[in-house]
């Protein structure tokens, strides 16, 4: 009998990879130390019974557009998979009643921003959005390896040319703060958009952050968002069941704690005490825990660059249970799936440096999720779920940036911190607290401590920052998943790439199996 293919973790890289595999005959087998597949796209009825809520991902639209779905759109949707589209992505929340808001109409965007050179800027970035998305999402498509790289680099350079192509290299190094203030005047939409970079690490002011509150402008302005019909696991079910109508098997509460080589070579995995023989292993782990499981792999350089991995700063996650819908001040944020609360592009800057101080901040960026008002579904008839994503904050308390908290454990501050987050909501929504029927607070700890590749509460599995992006994620000479031991592939949004539920690598990684 032939071992099979051996895919630790279940997080949508890892399903993806073995849904893959099993559509073209392959012998499957998927890992996972938790009780249920998934990473971090689950729905959990985490406060109440009836109410569902997204434990991590709520925004489906990467994984929507994806070179996967591409090819298997039919057979996820044979096996559950089903989405809700949203016409008007996000806005920002900024002084108490003012706001700015994409919509898919685009009079109904540009009637928020204050400044007519902004509505011509904006309509000018449309215009230009389909040439300049082929080079940015062709990039983000591509495989580092060399000829599906080399063949993307000419084909750039044959539509841009010389200058054209200089032009875009330069823009995928240039921060937030740069682009936004050379493209736009009106603080307010420059704060709107800023708040997508601190999604991946991107503070204002690092470089090679730009792109990502340009796509997300761009693409949500031309469509709008999706998220998953009855919660984000409808992904991870479709998966699962593709995977097993396949022949492949997902086991969980099955922990690798060993992956064992010898000569060069992958031989298998040690799994709950019992060893399975293997040829192909994928990883789906943080570069600290692969580097715990292989040991040595006989190459120092690879070795070092697992230990020297960074990840970004942790996040904290607010599950609401609510009796009615908020209470926004500016009543138009209802319908909204992100409204994100952040006064200024500074604030956001502000946020970021106290958090990499290990200061809880006093202001932190929020992004409040509202699924339940496109899909009622998640909560019984008349209620609602609240999904908060409070960007950023320190793994390791030093103190608190407001001088309030004296707690330096996250058990102790998180009340505290937990108040501090409801009342930045109330203050953009009076009577909001009123509405709460139940809370569910996870800190960085917490969201370690249930998913290991989330280290100190990083749900990105690493920062994106230059210098360990693209050719050098997670490590220089192995952006394309491989290792020094043969038969032994990384996966996971700690490789190129990146966070997301794209699934990038373990689709690259699968398709490129012979």
């Amino acid at each position: 009998m032939t071992d099979p293919i051996v895919i630790i973790g279940s997080g949508i890289n890892g399903l993806v990879a073995a849904a893959e595999l099993s559509a073209r005959g392959k012998p499957v087998r998927v890992l996972e130390r938790g009780p249920t597949p998934g990473g971090a796209v689950r729905t959990e009825e985490l406060t109440l019974p009836g109410f569902r809520h997204d434990v991590a991902a709520m925004n489906l639209s990467m994984f929507a557009g994806s070179a996967f779905m591409a090819q298997h759109r039919d057979a996820m949707a044979k096996h559950g998979f089903a989405l809700v589209p949203i016409s008007r992505p996000f806005a920002q929340a900024l002084t108490p009643g003012d706001h700015v808001g994409i919509s898919t109409d685009v009079e109904e965007t540009l009637a928020t921003f204050a400044s007519d050179a902004d509505k011509a800027a904006w309509r000018d970035l449309m215009a230009a959005f389909p040439d300049r998305v082929a080079g940015i999402g062709g990039l983000l498509g591509t495989p580092m390896r060399r000829g599906p790289l080399l063949k993307f680099l000419w084909q750039t350079w044959r539509r841009l040319g010389t200058s054209g192509s200089l032009e875009l290299a330069q823009f995928l190094m240039t921060s937030p703060r740069d682009w936004l203030t050379e493209t736009f005047e009106d603080p307010r939409l420059i704060a709107a958009l800023s708040s997508w970079g601190m999604h991946l690490d991107f503070a204002p002011d690092i470089a090679g952050g730009a792109i990502f509150p340009y796509l997300e402008a761009m693409a949500g302005q031309a469509m709008g968002m999706v998220i998953g019909e009855g919660g984000a696991d409808t992904v991870t079910r479709a998966l699962v069941a593709m995977i097993e109508a396949n022949g492949g098997r997902v086991d969980c509460n099955s922990e690798v704690t060993a992956i064992t080589h010898s000569g060069g070579r992958v031989t298998g995995v040690t799994a709950d005490g019992q060893t399975i023989a293997a040829a192909t292993v994928f990883a789906g782990l943080a570069p600290k825990h692969l580097a715990r499981m292989i040991g040595a792999s006989g190459n120092a350089r690879f070795d070092q660059g697992l230990k020297d991995f960074r990840h970004a700063p942790g996040t904290m996650m607010l599950h609401l249970a609510m009796d009615g819908p908020t209470p926004w001040l500016a009543e138009q944020l209802g319908q909204f799936a992100y409204v994100h609360i952040g006064a200024s592009i500074d604030t956001a800057a502000r946020t970021y440096a106290q958090a990499k101080a290990g200061l809880l901040p006093d202001t932190p960026v929020l992004v409040v999720g509202q699924p339940s008002v496109f899909d009622p579904t998640r909560a019984p008839e008349g209620k609602h779920v609240l999904w908060v994503q409070v960007r950023v904050v320190p793994a390791e308390i030093r103190g608190d940036a407001a001088g309030q908290i004296a707690a330096t454990d996250w058990d102790s501050a998180k009340p505290a911190m937990t108040d501090r987050v409801l009342n930045l909501i109330e203050a953009q929504a009076p009577g909001f607290r009123d509405r709460i029927l139940a809370s569910h607070a996870v800190s960085p700890r917490d969201l370690e401590a249930g998913n290991p590749n989330l280290v100190g509460g990083d749900q990105l599995c690493g920062s994106h920052h230059l210098t360990q992006n693209f050719l050098f994620r997670p490590v220089r000479g192995f952006a394309d998943g491989t290792t020094p031991i043969k038969g032994l592939h990384m996966i996971g949004a700690a490789c190129w790439p990146g966070a997301g539920t794209g699934a990038g690598s373990g689709h690259f990684t699968a398709s490129a199996l012979p």
